[in-house]
């Protein structure tokens, strides 16, 4: 694991300036308090990163369960009550590894996956313009179209320039354009600007730049527009911001809804993090997703049980790990160890970095997810590529992160549907010289009941007293319903006067009789 560390070391840094801000957001967007953010985001480092198969995922608290989270604070009757929840949800999960439901990671089509990484890339740089600019009205890490200060997010950039704080965007400017010539002109000179990455030097300017400018009253940046980070005065407040699960609320059916809600919009999420990251990996690692149910499971029960959001694989720190290089679960592991010891350590450090840089890093992040190749690509492969993947991105930057994948995932189901309903057959028509049709039908390889409708439409069409050859040579998987379809044509073509010819790897038949036998025995070998 320490084979890498002259790249994870750094990477850790990175990962740990974006995952320090969304935790927080997260937090306060869900309504819990802001140190149970921090507390998901050192468990997803240190506990799942350390369980995980990934070697590149970061898991935390995730935006797309803060509506849950919110809704459920309130319904149940208390912080206490929902951290119940929180840790039925992990036990859930870990019944989900055992039983090997993370099989179902593997099924997500490849259009979708580019979407919801396009997707958040857009809603990343979105998000995080007003930012930039200094109107921090809606919280770090939020990724819902309709916002919580009653805003959406087109109208929240366009009222930036009504709160355009100063300060803040003079220093996002100066962070953004040193992460860039950091990255693409010092990086390329000498290992040294590897090792110390831009965002690192980025944050550091930063707080300089909030240090020796604070006392001015144009260039200044104000507490609301800083990292708000918990201070406790001792050991005795530090501990006092735990909180434990109040487990006389496990009979409360609530409790149950939430923790399944939980369990399956925190799996859905991971596994498709877990597809997306592992697409994005220079590596092209393939992690084992049983195993990531079992590692996110375990998670999620520790952070239940001392005060912690629920937790998911989260793509925009991932993706943010895989920029900065790394190679390892040591980055993932060392940016929660990192989370830890500045809470505890450095909070009033923390507390002066302008979150208009922590800004300018994800922007940049967010850039790297959504480049316009990426639209360009997909437009090439197809209208059966590029409709899913564009009803994704559309999805997610219009409503949020689920609905858009939801979304996606739907309409690349009917794209599936409707190529297999093309894909079914093969129809070649020619005719003889004395006016008899002859017409082969040549069945796919697999024809199942989403082909019925296509094979039935064909076989009505066909005129009478015609000639009709069945070729079944290379079809492996005959499905019940169009056994039957062709059974009941058999019959019909009589009426037609269509004479039927089957080919089949046991030769050809054209008596009724042998066509039942045929289907007969296909149906038999299904069922063994």
């Amino acid at each position: 694991m320490f084979k890498h560390i002259k790249n994870d070391l750094p990477a850790s840094i990175v990962v740990f300036f974006v995952a320090l801000p969304l935790c927080l957001g997260i937090a306060l967007a869900s309504g819990a308090p802001l140190f149970s953010g921090i507390i998901s985001g050192v468990i997803g480092g240190i506990v799942v990163g350390a369980l995980s198969g990934s070697k590149i995922g970061v898991s935390g608290p995730a935006a797309g369960l803060a509506a849950i989270v919110l809704t459920a604070i309130g319904t149940l009757g208390g912080y206490e009550n929902f951290l119940v929840a929180v840790v039925l949800g992990g036990i859930i999960q870990l019944i989900f590894g055992l039983l090997k439901a993370g099989v179902i990671g593997y099924y997500f089509p490849s259009s979708v996956i580019k979407g919801m990484l396009t997707g958040i890339g857009i809603i990343i740089i979105l998000k995080q313009i007003p930012h930039f600019f200094g109107y921090d009205v809606e919280p770090e890490g939020a990724d819902s179209f309709i916002e919580s200060s009653g805003e959406n997010t087109f109208s929240a950039i366009f009222n930036i320039f009504e709160h355009i704080t100063t300060g803040s965007l003079v220093i996002g400017v100066i962070g953004f354009l040193c992460i860039l010539f950091w990255d693409n002109i010092l990086a390329k000179k000498a290992k040294f600007f590897t090792v110390i990455q831009g965002p690192l030097v980025a944050v550091v300017l930063g707080i300089l730049y909030f240090i020796f400018t604070k006392s001015n009253d144009v260039f200044g940046i104000t507490e609301t527009h800083l990292v708000s980070v918990p201070i406790p005065n001792d050991i005795a407040s530090f501990l006092g911001q735990f909180s434990f699960p109040n487990f006389s609320a496990i009979t409360n059916i609530d409790v149950w809804i939430t923790a399944f809600t939980i369990a399956l919009v925190a799996s859905l999420e991971t596994l498709l993090s877990v597809e997306a990251s592992d697409k994005i990996d220079p590596d092209k690692n393939v992690t084992p997703t049983n195993r990531e149910l079992i590692a996110q499971g375990t998670g999620n029960v520790v952070s239940g049980l001392i005060g912690g959001l629920p937790i998911t694989q989260v793509i925009v720190r991932s993706s943010a790990n895989i920029q900065s290089g790394g190679k390892t679960k040591l980055s993932v592991i060392l940016h929660g160890v990192l989370l830890l010891i500045s809470v505890i350590l450095i909070p009033k450090l923390l507390n002066k970095i302008p979150l208009s840089v922590l800004a300018a890093i994800l922007l940049i992040v967010g850039y790297k997810l959504a480049k316009p190749t990426v639209f360009k690509q997909m437009y090439t492969l197809g209208w059966k590529q590029f409709v899913p993947f564009m009803v994704t991105v559309l999805g997610i930057v219009f409503t949020n992160l689920l609905v858009g994948i939801s979304l996606g995932l739907v309409v690349g189901i009917v794209v599936i549907l409707l190529k297999s309903y093309q894909n079914s057959h093969f129809l070649h028509m020619e005719d003889k010289s004395n006016g008899v049709h002859k017409i082969k039908i040549t069945l796919a390889e697999e024809v199942t009941f989403f082909n019925k409708g296509a094979i039935l439409k064909e076989l009505d069409c066909l005129p009478e007293n015609s000639q009709l050859e069945i070729n079944v040579l290379k079809t492996r998987y005959l499905d019940n319903d169009i056994i039957e379809i062709l059974e009941d044509f058999i019959f019909k073509a009589k009426e037609k006067n269509i004479e039927i010819e089957l080919v089949s790897e046991k030769g050809a038949f054209k008596n009724p009789a042998s066509f039942i036998g045929f289907f007969a025995n296909k149906r038999k070998h299904k069922a063994a």
